[in-house]
């Protein structure tokens, strides 16, 4: 007997053997193995189906993300030139009130002033009819010592009242 070329009652027995395996395998281990190749045949078709589907909902989603920015950045752009114009609006109308305080601070000075130049004239105009007084009154006592000369100046002063009264 040769190692290559077995005996056939050995190859009887080994035939015999093989189509029983195959017989028990394939009654109930072909079909169980048929089933479960199946099913992972249908949840990888069904991964890469979900797969597709994800890709396809995160191309939707970048797309609505971009747009979102971009919608974000447009409004943006707009607060932002709102808030300028609103900024350049305060500083003009700051401006205005404070040329509107200055102005008002100036006249109230010019008021002032015009006020006191006023009561100073009018302090001046005193100080000097004082002064007049007295320098007049210390020359009618030297020059009017006699009742003549009283008399002559009390008719030169009814003269002028009475002339100035006729004018008016």
């Amino acid at each position: 007997m040769s190692l290559l070329l077995p005996d056939s009652g050995l190859l009887f027995w080994m035939f015999l053997s093989f189509g029983v395996v195959f017989v028990v395998l394939a009654k109930y281990g072909f079909p169980i193995i048929t089933n479960m190749v199946e099913e992972r045949k249908a949840y990888i078709d069904h991964s890469l189906e979900m797969a597709r589907e994800a890709n396809v909902r995160l191309a939707e989603l970048k797309a609505e993300s971009e747009a979102l920015v971009a919608a974000a950045n447009k409004e943006q752009g707009r607060i932002l030139r709102e808030a300028m114009h609103e900024r350049d609006k305060i500083i003009v109308e700051a401006h205005k009130q404070a040329e509107v305080v200055a102005q008002k601070e100036l006249d109230e000075a010019k008021r002032q002033i015009r006020q006191e130049k006023e009561e100073a004239i009018l302090d001046i105009r005193r100080q000097v009819a004082v002064m007049s007084v007295d320098i007049a009154e210390k020359i009618l006592r030297k020059n009017l010592n006699e009742r003549d000369e009283q008399m002559g100046l009390i008719d030169r002063m009814l003269n002028e009242v009475l002339a100035a009264s006729k004018n008016n």
